[in-house]
């Protein structure tokens, strides 16, 4: 497969058909080898409109929703950024490149160390990997930028209190068959503004609080 010519059509016929239209990052995802963050036997599709398997229970999310999460988040060289889910290190290596140092956890061990190597592998060292529950984790700094990888069936502050003022975080949230992807900028200390940006669905993420069933 031309995997050249298939990175050039996700960025015309699913990034700026999908309002991606920051030059920025349409540059960094037009340069990354997306083929390197998939499983081989998933290359063939690494630049497909799908998620890819990288893991049981893990997937790599659509370049057309990583790309709508990036120009929310609008990384800039001086942003600190976390990072929540690593998993092969894709989108970790677009905030790299987008965004000044990076701090990103990811749960599950096999994951960190596949996502470590691929980072290694393209030279980029701005990225500080961690291994852990970022629920439960503690940050000595709070973050320009916050970025959650996977869903939140139910909403929790967690994450926007670790936000600088003026900081930005992306997260999805809400249950199958459709959530919202949200923008949450920090106006002060105690304010925030809420965007709903579109509508997805994403696995959730791991340990995540989860509403109560209701049982009749």
């Amino acid at each position: 497969m031309d995997l050249e010519n298939a990175r050039l059509q996700m960025i015309g016929q699913q990034l700026r058909a999908w309002e991606v239209l920051n030059e920025r990052i349409l540059e960094v995802m037009s340069s990354l080898p997306r083929e390197l963050f998939v499983p081989e036997e998933w290359r063939g599709l690494a630049y497909a409109d799908a998620a890819i398997p990288i893991g049981p229970g893990r997937k790599l999310a659509p370049p057309k929703i990583q790309g709508r999460a990036l120009q929310a988040l609008d990384p800039k060289p001086e942003d600190r950024v976390l990072e929540i889910g690593a998993g092969s290190g894709y989108l970790t290596a677009c905030l790299a490149k987008l965004g000044g140092r990076v701090t990103s956890v990811e749960v599950r061990p096999a994951l960190a160390e596949i996502a470590g190597r691929n980072l290694a592998q393209l030279g980029i060292d701005n990225v500080e990997l961690l291994v852990g529950d970022a629920l439960e984790m503690e940050f000595p700094a709070r973050f320009e930028v916050v970025c959650v990888n996977d869903s939140l069936p139910e909403w929790t502050s967690r994450f926007e209190e670790l936000l600088e003022v003026g900081g930005r975080l992306f997260a999805v949230t809400g249950r199958p068959p459709i959530m919202e992807a949200r923008k949450l900028t920090r106006l002060s200390e105690t304010q925030w503004k809420r965007e709903t940006v579109f509508e997805t669905c994403l696995p959730a993420l791991e340990n995540a609080p989860r509403p109560a069933e209701f049982v009749f």
